[in-house]
């Protein structure tokens, strides 16, 4: 059975600490404040970044040919330019589960920067309930998927933060040193879950000028991809670039991977 999610258009509050440290946002000497910190964003010796061998520390998305549905979101078919980056081990780049694997593929236009999560799941926990635009308070503390990213790559600390869950409900989120507030980014997302398949599926569209005042194809961004789920602690926190610290912490602009922006027929 399919199950449809909603489509739509797309403020904040703080969270615990296995929750991505929502509480914790980075400070402008690297720390994390806003609460009484019990996660450290430092990386963690040993630590492995096990997706990092599947797909090293770049993820391209592709120019977007041809033009949209009628909800304005890419044909299935232009998802087959998009070079996918996949992750399953957890924020750490151990434990991994190949049945919670996350795919990730992008596409661009000069107005619009399309995402889409492909996520094989055990269980799924969401919110029953959330305003009238789908947004939701505090959505990391069910099941999500996670895309933080930066465009402004001369500020470690500002990034701009994503979320979307498997029933359509979604947060934006800007993040700078010691606060975070309400992106209004204009977000848009289609949502669907396969139960046959158990994988979920979600198309967000992000128009550009919410994330860089000049967009320029050949500007290389900062960015990573992150994914929640469980219903109770311990909860699977799974990242694309290992975040290394020795509790979930998705905060670590560090560990963040590079975007870069193909013309067509370049991959």
């Amino acid at each position: 059975m399919l199950a449809q999610g909603s489509c739509g258009a797309g403020p904040d509050e703080t969270s615990s600490c296995a929750n991505s440290l929502r509480g914790f946002v980075p400070t402008s000497d690297g720390k994390t404040g806003g609460a009484q910190q019990c996660c450290s964003a430092t990386r963690e010796e040993g630590s492995v970044n096990r997706n990092g061998l599947i797909d090293s520390d770049k993820i391209t998305a592709a120019r977007l040919i041809g033009g949209t549905d009628k909800d304005g979101f890419p044909a299935e078919v232009a998802w087959e330019a998009a070079p996918p980056a996949r992750f399953d081990a957890d924020w750490r780049g151990l434990h991994a589960d190949a049945e919670r694997e996350t795919e990730v593929r992008l596409l661009w236009t000069p107005e619009t920067l399309y995402l889409r999560f492909v996520a094989r799941y055990r269980s799924i926990t969401v919110f029953p309930d959330a305003d009238e635009r789908g947004w939701r308070d505090r959505l990391w503390d069910r099941d999500v998927c996670e895309l933080f990213l930066q465009a402004d790559t001369t500020e470690l600390r500002r990034y701009k933060e994503f979320e979307v869950a498997p029933n359509g409900f979604w947060i934006d989120l800007e993040i700078t040193p010691g606060e975070k507030r309400d992106l209004r980014s204009g977000m848009r997302r289609r949502v669907e879950i396969d139960e046959m398949a158990r994988r979920w599926r979600a198309v967000v569209a992000l128009p550009m000028k919410s994330l860089t005042a000049r967009f320029d194809p050949a500007a290389v961004w900062r960015v990573n991809f992150f994914r929640v789920e469980g219903a109770v602690e311990p909860r699977f926190y799974s990242a694309w670039r290992a975040t290394g610290t020795s509790e979930p912490n998705f905060h670590v602009p560090e560990a963040f991977g590079k975007l870069v922006f193909a013309q067509a027929g370049e991959r």
